[in-house]
């Protein structure tokens, strides 16, 4: 199955690489993309972002803005939300969109969806070292603690 504007050719259960133009960025984690054929809503992978109405989402939102608003985008999919949006690691011009949000401390990486030894775990610790972005505050409430879903864990 072929998906977008100049994109690879995969099949349905395997995981697909594509690229994307960045139609609207909607907080600090999620994105519209639009393709040749149309238009779709990701996630950024393995970080949660505070919510607009949260302390830092307004930050967060315009962060992403700089890394990759407007943009052609590659989008690595690695699945669906229980919302049923894509989930993707997306790289604007060379830079991992997630990680950079995590290393500018303006967004959590979520404990139960990341390995031990991945990357993200520094980027936060970083950040968070060095008070950067939500890490300034003295303890900033992570988005499923704001939103009250028990259901993803704590990285503190």
């Amino acid at each position: 199955m072929c998906i977008g504007i100049a994109l690879s050719c995969v099949s349905p259960t395997a995981a697909a690489q594509l690229e994307a133009r960045i139609a609207q960025v909607i907080d600090g984690d999620t994105l519209d993309l639009m393709t040749a054929k149309a238009r779709m809503r990701v996630r950024l992978a393995d970080i949660d972002a505070p919510e607009r109405r949260q302390p830092y989402g307004h930050r967060s939102r315009q962060s992403l803005i700089a890394i990759c608003g407007g943009d052609l985008a590659r989008i690595d999919t690695k699945g669906r939300d229980r919302y049923k949006n894509m989930l993707a690691v997306v790289s604007c011009n060379g830079t991992d969109a997630g990680a950079e949000q995590v290393r500018l401390g303006m967004a959590w990486v979520i404990e139960r969806d990341v390995p031990k030894d991945s990357p993200l775990h520094a980027l936060q610790a970083e950040a968070r070292a060095a008070r950067r972005g939500l890490w300034a505050d003295k303890e900033p409430v992570p988005p499923w603690e704001w939103r009250g879903d028990a259901r993803v864990s704590s990285p503190r």
